[in-house]
């Protein structure tokens, strides 16, 4: 067996609040039960925004206490600045993850704040959890690293640049994320590696969208680079409502199957997972679901590895 690689489950965040339905709280817990059920051992469960931008998320602080009591899951929660950190810190959150833009143009829609105004609010936030949960790792997911809607290109020395002032603003990681589904596989692997040769270990995840239906290979491209996390979505919800165009992220289900099949652990149960996308689509029942696999289902006789 190959080295094993980690699926951090970002539906319940990125997923949610890119539609307009909004979930019930009790279908979401009873989602998240179910991906912990299959094997998901990080999720992130919310972001920490105002209520009245986001209603999709105003339960996050009850959703972060209810996923923390799931044995072996490390909770993440998504904060844009200070103050939702200090929110999912104070509910239980073992885990914060802040989205940073490469580009500037999207930095300005998303977070209102330029590229050097989000590195302040990251020293922020760092300190805040330097003081108040030291044991909490910080990660920054690169929004627009591979090419932005709004911008156009984005050269790969800013993302080099960008990753290292992060590193030296205190967090533990830094993935790229293709928020617009403007990556192709060769630049996958050619940015990975320059970014890892800036920053070593703490290369991140890779977050790669299927807009233009290259997800899959561009993160077969990025482990091939080294990278060993990888974001996913069941059912593919999510996308960026400050990037036009952008729509869902690489489905969890195809995503495991992949590595799977590839002889590449998960840990991930895939017949427990397609149950779990029941539940997801009890709760969102007007919502499309998207992914080959479970579609397709199973090969006759897989067999997976306990």
């Amino acid at each position: 067996m190959s080295e094993p690689v980690l699926i951090s489950e970002v539906g319940p965040r990125d997923g949610l609040q890119s539609i307009a339905s909004v979930m019930a709280t009790p279908d979401k817990c009873a989602w998240i039960d179910a991906l912990h059920a299959a094997g998901l051992r990080e999720i992130e469960v919310c972001s920490f925004v105002p209520a009245r931008l986001m209603p999709q998320m105003a339960d996050a602080s009850e959703v972060v206490r209810h996923a923390t009591s799931l044995p072996g899951l490390t909770v993440m929660a998504l904060v844009p600045n200070l103050q939702g950190a200090e929110a999912a810190l104070r509910a239980g959150a073992h885990k914060l993850t802040i989205p940073v833009s490469a580009s500037e143009a999207h930095s300005l829609a998303n977070v209102r704040k330029s590229r050097q105004d989000m590195l302040r609010e990251v020293r922020s936030i760092v300190a805040l959890r330097n003081e108040r949960a030291p044991q909490a790792p910080i990660e920054v997911g690169m929004s627009t690293a591979f090419g932005c809607t709004l911008q156009g290109v984005v050269p790969a020395d800013e993302v080099v640049w960008l990753a290292d002032e992060l590193v030296q603003a205190g967090v533990d990681e830094v993935g790229l994320s293709d928020t617009t589904g403007m990556a192709n596989p060769a630049q996958v692997r050619q940015l990975f590696g320059r970014v890892r040769s800036a920053i070593g270990e703490r290369t991140g995840a890779a977050h790669m969208h299927n807009t233009r239906g290259l997800g899959l290979a561009n993160c077969l491209a990025a482990h091939d680079a080294g990278v060993r996390t990888f974001d996913s979505s069941q059912g593919g919800l999510g996308g960026c409502p400050y990037a036009p165009g952008a729509s869902g992220n690489v489905v969890t289900e195809d995503l495991v199957f992949m590595f799977e099949a590839m002889g590449i652990p998960t840990g991930i149960h895939l017949p427990k997972l397609l149950a779990a996308r029941s539940l997801l689509q009890a709760g969102l029942p007007q919502e499309p679901l998207y992914g080959m696999t479970p579609l397709a289902g199973l090969p006759k006789g897989w067999q997976q590895p306990d």
